[in-house]
């Protein structure tokens, strides 16, 4: 993290493949190669865990901060191991090229699993790594096994609405649910170890050609996952086992009642009570999965948006201080380093900065955000930066550079942009000139989404966060990855020194 180099946001759901979403197969790694022949040093993704159509397909919605999304499971990996046949695979619909077709692809996938176990059953190949799996994962997949099969068998109903028995974690209450539910639970177990398998074996693929993974993990998990129903001591609950108190951010800018996004908060005195064993086993895993962690909303970990879970927006919240000393330094006690980057956007106090540079993590700077006002040390302008920075054109939940350009910038944001690049640039060059900026920059990192290293429009855009529906879509077309595109990449990853 300490050394010059760029990469690209792309998720896994956004590769090409033939089964209506991106996979851990055969285009991911063509993608590293593609990162490999542009000297890239980093590919970054969203969050791996599991997403569901009730939460938008939100990757950062989910029933579980450590299981994986076994949507990305790889048809192909699973031909090659004899788990799937080709009739088998070839029985499909038939898929969009350019969107992620969630409806279609989630039945067809979970008849592909249903053969792929049933014949790992028969076969037993692999069962010793397997159960050696099974060990080594059992302190969360036991879990997250038990509330997979509970819910799919309860229709989709929140935990703290089960019968009481399950809902409060009886012990003969649980064992009933095993004793029933052998082969499900199994079944889920097996998933779990195919997504790791397939997902380990590409990070040693995109290592050894000196690629990093940079992960993102969201501070907050969902009030309905395996996480709240196995850990409810560590969140704020109320007698009904319901949130007391949700997650937001107050009222600013660009809203004037907030942002209430209603997930539980943290009881950080008894997180520091039990020495925070749960977030450092959470951190294990991250570190274990991805080479870097981007932690989203890290302002939450110095002080955090507290509102009564009764009201209706986030204005009548509180900030609460976190004891963040304790937390990091309790986390560099069991880890030899910590590499993580900030997500430290919007408005950032002097607390947070202070906690940034005692670490030493790196925050964030994002050009599309450098050029709503006339002020020549704006913190987003590249020429302020400095190295501890990450640069980025844009984020997942930003417009790609043209969209932003065509839709959302003013005339007087055209006007400032083009006089700190020193002249117009048409708008099928201005991908090009602001990753060169962020390029040309003195920051150590430097992260292009794919929809702007393509020059690509609002179409192409991965997230909305005001709109609920239609996100998480978008997908790379496999004619998109032109010699053009790859020479020119290239060629700017040499002239400023981030081979």
């Amino acid at each position: 993290m300490n050394r010059r180099g760029s990469g690209i946001l792309l998720h896994v759901t956004s590769l090409p493949s033939p089964y209506g979403i991106g996979d851990l197969g055969p285009w991911a790694y063509q993608y590293a190669d593609f990162l490999s022949q542009t000297k890239q040093s980093y590919w970054q993704v969203l969050p791996l865990n599991p997403t569901y159509p009730a939460y938008g397909n939100s990757p950062y919605s989910s029933i579980s901060t450590f299981a994986g999304n076994t949507l990305l499971i790889s048809p192909d990996l699973l031909l090659e191991e004899g788990l799937l046949s080709k009739t088998e695979l070839e029985a499909k619909p038939s898929f969009s090229e350019n969107r992620c077709e969630y409806s279609k692809v989630i039945p067809y996938k979970e008849s592909l699993f249903e053969h792929a176990y049933d014949h790992f059953k028969k076969t037993k190949k692999g069962w010793d790594t397997f159960e050696a799996f099974c060990s080594k994962h059992s302190s969360w997949l036991e879990d997250f096994s038990l509330f997979a099969v509970i819910r799919r068998r309860l229709k989709g109903q929140v935990w703290n609405e089960w019968p009481k028995g399950l809902r409060d974690r009886e012990p003969e209450a649980l064992e009933v649910i095993r004793r029933e539910n052998r082969d499900e639970l199994m079944k889920e177990k097996f998933l779990q170890y195919l997504f790791l398998k397939q997902w380990y074996s590409l990070k040693d693929y995109c290592n050894q050609r000196g690629i990093q993974l940079l992960g993102d993990l969201p501070i907050y998990v969902n009030f309905d996952s395996a996480d709240v129903w196995t850990n409810t001591h560590i969140f704020k609950l109320d007698e009904e086992i319901r949130p007391s108190s949700v997650a937001g951010v107050p009222p600013d800018y660009f809203s004037e009642t907030g942002q209430l996004w209603g997930n539980p908060v943290y009881r950080w005195d008894i997180l520091r009570e039990n020495g925070f064993d749960w977030w450092i086993k959470r951190m294990a895993h991250h570190f274990n999965l991805f080479d870097i962690v981007r932690i989203d909303h890290f302002r939450g970990l110095v002080s955090y948006w507290e509102v009564p879970a009764a009201e209706e927006t986030a204005i009548n919240g509180q900030w609460v201080d976190v004891p963040v000393e304790d937390f990091f330094n309790a986390l560099l006690k069991r880890f030899f380093s910590l590499p993580i980057i900030a997500e430290d956007l919007g408005l950032i106090t002097p607390d947070v900065k202070e906690v940034l540079h005692h670490f030493g993590f790196p925050g964030m700077k994002v050009l599309l955000f450098a050029f709503s006002e006339d002020h020549p040390m704006h913190p987003y302008l590249p020429h302020t930066y400095e190295a501890n920075f990450v640069a980025y054109t844009g984020t997942h939940d930003n417009n790609t550079i043209r969209g932003w350009f065509e839709k959302e910038a003013t005339s007087d944001d055209k006007r400032r942009l083009f006089r700190y690049l020193g002249g117009d640039v048409p708008v099928t060059e201005l991908h090009w000139a602001m990753i060169r900026l962020a390029m040309m920059s003195v920051a150590n990192m430097a992260i292009f989404p794919m929809q702007d290293i393509l020059g690509l429009g609002e179409e192409a855009r991965m997230n909305r966060p005001s709109i609920g529906e239609g996100n998480w879509e978008w997908r790379l077309l496999p004619g998109q990855l032109i010699p053009a595109v790859t020479q020119r990449l290239l060629e700017m990853t040499e002239i400023y020194g981030r081979v």
